[in-house]
């Protein structure tokens, strides 16, 4: 069974997601690791590497589903974001977007999985204003997903949700099965994504598939590429601007005078949100770049005083500069 579906999941392309190890907490050697993706991985696809320091996907188990990206917490594991939100753009100019599972026998732009949806495309819908409807199958027996699909999309909605309280503006989403009514939804692409189903499928009518691009390895040397996608279109979403004074929920770490000034939270930041700068006069300075920061908190568990606690939200000018977390006059 699952060779046909891979077979069938052909025409989405390559189904594996972009793994970028120096995101990984375990490649980061955080303090308790991280075997999210191995635990959620409904078709064993993803075991640990040599020494269990990082992780490996077996191509011809993964089926895209794209469950493991939406609960790696440092966005080690990702899919393109750009067709599905341009899809929803598209669809959300005529009034409503949908997505809807290769699964699930309805119309309208497909997914290989609803496991694909993130809180930052719901987010996104929400700050378009756009009502976007997600279109499960028969999540129970279904060969690419796992059966509590809807489950886990409620919960997407949910944070997505709490991101976008500080704006006034909720995203307008619903979750429901397929029913046969929805077998002629209309498709609805973008001219560039039109011409790339055509050429990748060779037919003269325009898939339903939405049109997917394999994920150029990160570059580390540039900084803004060290953020996920993911994170970098949460912030995004935030519009309308938040006033002033709201709080916006973004869980992030915060020091206090415990710290020994020793260099592991910025050591295992899988996004190096976290900058350790010694001063030319001496002593160290933390700086926190807080739309970097996707919350995995590997540097609360791993701080060996426990000098790091949370902060689960910040005014909008948080997001503009450097915070200065720290600012020390010895140095470990």
């Amino acid at each position: 069974m699952l060779e046909g579906v891979l077979s069938r999941l052909g025409e989405y392309g390559n189904p594996v997601p972009r793994y970028t190890a120096p995101r990984c907490l375990l490649e980061r050697q955080a303090v308790g690791g991280c075997d999210a993706c191995h635990a959620t991985c409904p078709h064993e696809a993803i075991e640990f590497g040599p020494l269990g320091q990082s992780i490996q996907i077996d191509p011809q188990a993964c089926t895209g589903c794209g469950l493991c990206v939406q609960v790696c917490p440092s966005g080690a594991l990702e899919y393109d974001l750009t067709a599905p939100l341009q899809s929803v753009r598209d669809a959300g100019q005529a009034g409503e977007a949908s997505l809807t599972c290769s699964q699930s026998g309805a119309g309208g732009p497909t997914l290989p999985c609803l496991g694909r949806v993130t809180p930052a495309l719901v987010s996104v819908a929400g700050a378009w204003d756009t009502p976007l409807t997600l279109l499960h199958g028969e999540c129970r027996t279904c060969p690419v997903g796992a059966p509590d699909v809807p489950e886990r999309l409620r919960r997407v909605v949910g944070e997505a949700q709490t991101l976008r309280a500080a704006t006034g503006q909720p995203a307008q989403v619903t979750v429901r099965e397929a029913g046969p009514e929805d077998r002629d939804r209309a498709v609805r692409v973008s001219r560039r994504g039109a011409f790339a189903s055509l050429l990748r499928t060779g037919r003269q009518q325009v898939a339903q598939v939405i049109p997917e691009r394999p994920l150029p390895f990160v570059d580390w040397s540039q900084p803004e590429e060290r953020t996920p996608e993911e994170w970098r279109w949460r912030a995004r979403s935030l519009v309308p601007a938040p006033p002033p004074e709201a709080g916006i929920h973004w869980p992030a770490p915060l020091v206090d005078d415990t710290c020994i000034d020793c260099p592991v939270c910025a050591n295992v930041c899988p996004t190096q949100a976290i900058t350790r700068e010694l001063k030319p006069e001496g002593g160290v300075q933390l700086l926190l770049n807080l739309s970097a920061c996707t919350s995995c908190m590997a540097c609360l568990r791993s701080c060996p005083p426990q000098a790091i606690h949370m902060q689960e939200e910040w005014l909008p000018a948080a997001f503009h500069h450097p915070i200065l977390i720290r600012d020390s006059d010895s140095v470990m």
